[in-house]
C-alpha cells in the first residue's frame, strides 16, 4: 500500500531528521571549537599581528571549516560503532539505526572527512604546509580507530581524544607558519613567543580537562562499557582509584590556574581575576567537593556538567 505524505508532513519529517543530524555531530561540541579556535585567532593572533592582512583571515575561515567536518565525522563513526553500547547506557539518545540509518552515517561520514581534507588543500599549499594535511589525515585515521578498538583499551583512548581536543587549539597556531617556519620558529620576536606560550597553555588546559571529562564519562558509561568488553579506567582499577586520579588532576588545573592569577594580578586585571575564579575554578572545584560523593550515573553526570562549564568559560 501506498503511503502519501502532504508538503507539511514532509517539512515535519525533514526538520526531525535534521534535528537528528545534529545531535549525531554532537553540534554543541563542534561550536565549542568553534569558539575556541575563533577566540584564539580573533582575540589574540589578530591583536598580536596588526599588519597580518584578510589572507590569515579567508585561510582561518577555510581551515576552521575543514576542522569541524572533521570533527563531525568523527561523532559520526563514533556512534555508528557505539550503537550497542548507547543502546545500554542511553537508549532514549540513539540516533544510528533509529533515526538515521547506519548506510547514511557511513556515507556522510566519508562526505565529512574527504570534505574537511579537501577544503584545507584550497588555501594550504601543501608543500609549505604539509603537516596541517598530514595531521588532518592522522585526526581522521585516529577518530576512526578510535571507534573501532582505541576506546576500549586501558587509557589509550582518553589520551587520544585528549591529544585531539588539544591539537583542535593547537593547530590555529600551526595553520599561521610554514613547515620552515615552524621548524626555524622567530624566537626574538616577542608577539610569535607571547603567541605560542598562550596557545601551548590552552592546549594544555584543554588537554587534561578533557583527560579528566573523558574519565567521567567513562563512570558514567560503566554497565554499558562492561556488557561489551571495554577495559575502561573505572572497569580496570575500580570507582575509587579513579576518582583519586581525576582529583589529581582537577586538583593541579586549580593550583596552575590560582597561581596565574597570583601573576596577574601586579598588573591590575582584577575583571581576569574574578572572572577566573568565579566560572572556572568554582566549577571545578565543586567537581573536587562532590566527586568522593558521586556513586550513580546522575551525579558523575553533574560533575561532566560543571567541567564542560568550566572548559566553556575557560576559552
Amino acid at each position: 500500500m501506498m503511503i502519501i505524505f502532504s508538503q507539511n508532513e514532509f517539512k515535519i519529517i525533514n526538520l526531525k531528521l535534521f534535528i537528528h543530524f545534529l545531535k549525531l555531530v554532537r553540534w554543541p561540541n563542534l561550536v565549542f571549537i568553534m569558539l575556541a579556535e575563533c577566540l584564539l585567532h580573533f582575540c589574540i593572533y589578530n591583536p598580536l599581528f596588526p599588519l597580518s592582512g584578510s589572507e590569515v583571515n579567508i585561510r582561518f575561515y577555510f581551515m576552521l571549516t575543514s576542522n569541524i567536518l572533521i570533527a563531525a565525522a568523527g561523532y559520526m563513526i563514533n556512534d555508528y560503532f557505539d550503537v550497542n553500547i548507547d543502546q545500554v547506557n542511553k537508549p532514549q539518545k540513539v540516533v544510528v539505526g533509529s533515526f538515521i540509518s547506519r548506510r547514511m552515517v557511513i556515507f556522510w561520514h566519508l562526505i565529512f572527512s574527504v570534505l574537511g581534507m579537501y577544503i584545507s588543500t584550497i588555501v594550504f599549499p601543501f608543500q609549505a604546509y604539509w603537516h596541517i594535511h598530514v595531521t588532518n589525515l592522522l585526526a581522521i585515521l585516529f577518530l576512526w580507530f578510535y571507534s573501532t578498538s582505541f576506546k576500549k583499551k586501558f587509557l589509550v583512548g582518553n589520551i587520544i581524544i585528549a591529544i585531539l581536543t588539544a591539537w583542535s587549539i593547537a593547530i590555529v597556531y600551526f595553520s599561521k607558519f610554514t613547515i620552515q617556519e615552524i621548524i626555524h620558529p622567530a624566537i626574538s620576536n616577542a608577539s610569535v613567543l607571547k603567541f605560542a606560550k598562550l596557545t601551548l597553555l590552552y592546549s594544555a588546559f584543554a588537554f587534561i580537562l578533557t583527560l579528566v571529562r573523558e574519565a567521567l564519562k567513562d563512570m558514567e558509561d560503566m554497565e554499558g562499557d562492561q556488557k561489551y568488553g571495554c577495559n575502561t579506567m573505572p572497569i580496570v582499577w575500580g570507582l575509587k582509584p579513579t576518582k583519586v586520579y581525576l582529583a589529581v588532576w582537577t586538583f593541579v588545573v586549580i593550583a596552575v590556574l590560582l597561581i596565574i592569577q597570583l601573576y596577574v594580578i601586579p598588573f591590575g586585571w582584577w575583571y581576569t581575576v574574578l572572572y577566573c575564579l568565579v566560572f572556572i575554578i568554582t566549577p571545578l572545584s565543586l567537581v573536587l567537593i562532590q566527586l568522593p560523593k558521586a556513586f550513580t550515573h546522575k551525579h558523575f553526570k553533574k560533575l561532566s556538567a560543571y567541567l564542560k562549564f568550566a572548559m566553556l568559560a575557560g576559552i
